[in-house]
């Protein structure tokens, strides 16, 4: 009887142990705290701990201060850090089927983007992510992109002709510029404000939040509310440290996650319009910048030249992934 009561009572102290143990999250993301996808890195790391009792604990660690995207993956891959939100961008190495996400013009605003991503191609692209050995938690937006020059204005097809446009790295993004005659010229972000000054290159595509608060509005004279393309972020958890958590927290990370997701959203909506309402207050005052919106004609015309090249990627993306994407609602 000695001995059961024994057995009995440090089975109970490890289970009572295994309640009370404390998993601990490392958060790295290379953008500013004050930015949407910052808020909501913050966000998350108050809400999981509220909602598991203290049980997971979350550091994050903005701009860049404990990696970049470039090496977040292997981090994850050794449980070093345990959740991360890299661009869409950064996944076509492993997945390259997220070179979706660069074509112009799939989406036509914001909500459409939401919609796909929250419906079968965003699903259908998670598990591609987990097969590489990610769990895949929830999209965030960073916006639509918007096409800038410091030469003549980028309104028509006709006008890209000879602009040498900054671009990431992407077949896709070289294949839109090349389409409409542009020369496209790969640099990384940091370098994009003086390649500006400098006439490296006259023309950039980034969304409001990128133009603004690197202060390009500065290096070029118009701004074509073009909308024809995406930039965003997946947020990813380590697969070696998932396997590890119990259930009852799983629940916790995805219901935190799923609120984190609403405010990035409902953020980004509300600095696109406050950015907009400062550029056109800029415009305005010092006449150095010129705003063009596109008309529905306009729109047209740019959909038309750039959707031809969509069938050069139907081999790495999937034609039918591409139907899917145009036809979310």
């Amino acid at each position: 009887m000695k001995l059961l009561a024994t057995i009995l009572s440090c089975a109970l102290a490890v289970g009572a142990f295994a309640a009370d143990k404390v998993y601990n999250i490392k958060f790295p993301h290379v953008v500013a705290s004050s930015t949407p996808k910052g808020k909501a890195a913050d966000f998350f790391a108050k809400r999981v701990e509220e909602l598991s009792n203290g049980r997971i604990k979350v550091q994050v660690f903005p701009s860049a201060q404990l990696m970049g995207d470039d090496r977040v993956f292997a981090a994850l891959k050794l449980n070093n850090v345990q959740m991360a939100a890299p661009s869409l961008a950064k996944f076509t190495p492993i997945v390259p089927q997220f070179q979706l996400f660069d074509l112009p013009f799939i989406f036509r605003d914001l909500a459409h983007v939401r919609a796909v991503a929250d419906g079968e191609p965003g699903e259908i692209l998670k598990g591609l992510v987990e097969k590489k050995g990610f769990v895949a938690l929830d999209y965030w937006d960073a916006g639509l992109k918007d096409f800038s020059s410091s030469t003549t204005p980028i309104i028509t097809p006709e006008d890209a002709k000879g602009h040498k446009y900054r671009i990431q790295s992407s077949k896709v993004l070289e294949a839109q510029i090349k389409a409409v005659g542009g020369n496209p010229q790969i640099l990384p972000f940091s370098e994009v404000y003086s390649a500006l000054q400098q006439g490296v290159v006259d023309a950039t595509e980034n969304p409001l939040s990128n133009f603004y608060n690197s202060k390009f509005y500065e290096v070029q004279s118009s701004l074509t509310l073009s909308n024809h393309g995406y930039l965003g972020y997946l947020v990813i958890i380590s697969d070696k440290f998932w396997k590890k958590l119990p259930d009852e927290l799983k629940e916790n990370v995805k219901q935190a996650i799923k609120e984190a997701t609403q405010l990035e959203r409902q953020e980004t909506d509300k600095e696109n319009s406050a950015i907009l309402a400062a550029l056109k207050d800029y415009a305005d005052k010092t006449g150095k910048l010129k705003i063009y919106e596109l008309n529905e004609a306009q729109r047209k015309a740019w959909e038309d030249v750039m959707s031809g090249i969509y069938p050069e990627f139907y081999g790495v993306i999937g034609e039918d992934l591409i139907k899917k994407t145009k036809d979310a609602k």
